[in-house]
């Protein structure tokens, strides 16, 4: 079963301190690489000076469980371009306000198929 929680438009961005934040709709995350444990997703309430805009797009968030090919827990997919989806694995969910910290894992698995406009 693959469910879309849902949909919307994403920015990265990165501040001057080289801190990327990722904007999915509303929600702020930032996105922090840490020595042993891979990159995690932090929530941030603060406001950020974007210095530089990285990426722009639409983001899907799907739930997957028992398929075959997929690995059952959440997936985020960022679309970078025509035709083209970036995965991510979230083995705990994305962060909440109970939640601050996420685990976020780049994944080749793709849920997104291509459409004539992506």
């Amino acid at each position: 079963m693959v469910k879309l929680l849902k949909d919307g438009e994403y920015k990265l961005v990165e501040t001057k301190d080289h801190v990327k934040i990722l904007m999915l709709d509303d929600a702020q995350l930032a996105w922090i690489a840490v020595n042993g444990t891979g990159e995690i997703l932090v929530t941030s309430h603060n406001p950020h000076k974007v210095d530089y805009l990285l990426a722009t797009g639409k983001y899907r968030l799907y739930e997957v469980k028992d398929e075959p090919k997929l690995v059952d827990q959440k997936h985020l997919e960022l679309h970078v371009g025509r035709k083209k989806w970036q995965g991510y694995l979230l083995p705990t969910g994305l962060p909440t306000d109970k939640k601050k910290r996420a685990r976020i894992i780049a994944t080749k698995e793709i849920i997104s198929a291509p459409k004539g406009s992506d």
